[in-house]
This record gives structure tokens, sequence and C-alpha cells, in this order.
């Protein structure tokens, strides 16, 4: 008995997730707004080339154009983790969920389970799919899957969203409000890191933001090397869990 125990509660949070609008909503959200930016921004950027435009970016890339739209879908997969533990406290079935599973390290274990799973199974698609699209839209400055570096970044994008996911989860377990979290995940993505990135004197510090260093993973010529930098982003990741299992385990529900 003790032995399924951990495969049980795990197997609850997934069909919490398969059943539950709020959390599976966001998931076809980050499908199709990442391979619908992908292909609006490889048709614009073939657009520019064809004419010569003078807006095109000098250092552009097709192969980084093959990830703007997982840059944009990953908003959606913040929402989901957020949605996975935030529901739970604002509807009162953390109660619930925690008189089922007493042990709260084995509860929030298998929520990390659960969000990894289906973050994962989100993300491969969605990033193989939207690159695809991508270099469609590009006609013929476009590249394929043989390109020497598309297999490492295609690789690199998946890892960054299941990894931001997970990095999400854990600041919404330590803040435990949905409108809360997502403010603080929103902004650290869309003003944060953007104005840190714009401010040469904060550019040495922008390589070590957590959504910084996991899309320069993903970069055709990155500043930081791949490895390094999905290791910045793990450190992150692993911080913000423990950070929510702490505060899970101390605060009364």
């Amino acid at each position: 008995m003790f032995a399924n125990a951990p495969t049980a509660v795990v197997r609850a949070e997934l069909t919490k997730i398969r059943t539950v609008r709020s959390t599976t909503v966001p998931l076809l959200i980050a499908l199709a707004l990442s391979i619908g930016t992908g292909v609006l921004n490889g048709a614009s950027a073939r657009s520019a080339i064809d004419r010569h435009s003078p807006a095109l970016r000098p250092d552009f890339n097709p192969l980084d154009a093959g990830f703007v739209g997982v840059q944009f879908g990953q908003l959606a997969l913040i929402a989901f983790a957020v949605l996975l533990i935030c529901t739970e406290y604002s509807s009162g079935m953390i109660r619930t969920s925690l008189a089922a599973t007493p042990d709260r390290g084995l509860f929030y274990l298998s929520k990390i389970i659960a969000t990894t799973t289906v973050a994962l199974l989100t993300a491969v698609p969605t990033t193989l799919l939207t690159f695809l699209a991508s270099q469609k839209a590009l006609g013929p400055h476009g590249i394929g899957l043989t390109h020497p570096e598309a297999p490492r970044a295609i690789t690199c994008a998946c890892l960054y969203l299941t990894l931001i996911s997970l990095f999400s989860l854990g600041v919404a377990t330590t803040v435990r409000s949905t409108p809360l979290t997502l403010s603080l995940l929103l902004t650290h993505v869309l003003a944060l890191t953007p104005a840190a990135n714009a401010i040469p004197a904060l550019h040495p510090a922008a390589r070590y933001l957590p959504d910084h260093a996991g899309t320069e993973a993903m970069k055709a010529t990155p500043s930081l090397p791949p490895t390094t930098a999905l290791l910045i982003l793990t450190t992150w990741t692993t911080a913000s869990l423990l950070t929510g299992y702490l505060t899970l385990r101390t605060r009364d529900t």
C-alpha cells in the first residue's frame, strides 16, 4: 500500500490537471500562441528580407526567429503552473488535498512531478511545431531540422519551458495568490528582464536572470554557453521550489 501511495498521489494530481478547465486552457493557449506568433514573426522577417528593409535586425538569424513564438507561449505555461497550486488555495480545496495527503512533502513532490510531466509534454510539440512553422513562414530564408544548431536549440527550448514552469510553481506556492503571483512573474518576464537588457550597465546582471539565461540557451550565438545558461535557470528553479516547500511545510493552510 505505502509503495503505491506516491504513484496514486501523482495520478490524482494529473487527474486534476486533466479535469480542471482553468489548468488545461493555458496549455492550449501556449501551443496556439507560440505557433501563431512564430508564423507572424517569420512572415514579417521574410518580408523585411525581401524588401531589404533597414528595420531588419543586423544580427538576424533564422534559428533565433524559430523561437520567438516560444517566448510568448511561455506566458501561458507560467499561468498554468501558477493556477495549478493557487486555485487550490483560492477555492479552499487545499484543505481537502492535504487531508487526503497529510505528508506535505509527498503532496508537493506530486505537484512537481505533475507539473514537469505536463509542461514537458506541452513543450515538446509546442517548440517543434513553432520552429517548423516559423521556418516555413520564412520561406527560402528559413532553415530545417538538419541545421547543425537546430537540435540543440530545440532541446534547450523544451527544457527552458519546463524549468520556467517549475520556477513559477515554486513562486506560486510561496505567494499563494493567483493575481499577485502572476503580477510578479509577468512583470519580471515582460518588464524587468527587457529593461535590464536595454540598459548597458545592467547587461552583466541580466545574464543571470532565470528567463534571460533560459532564452540565451536556445540562441544561435548565446552570450553564455548553453549548459551554463541552463545551470543558472536550474539553480533559480531549485531555489524557488525549495522556498515553496519550506512555505508549505511551515504555514497553516
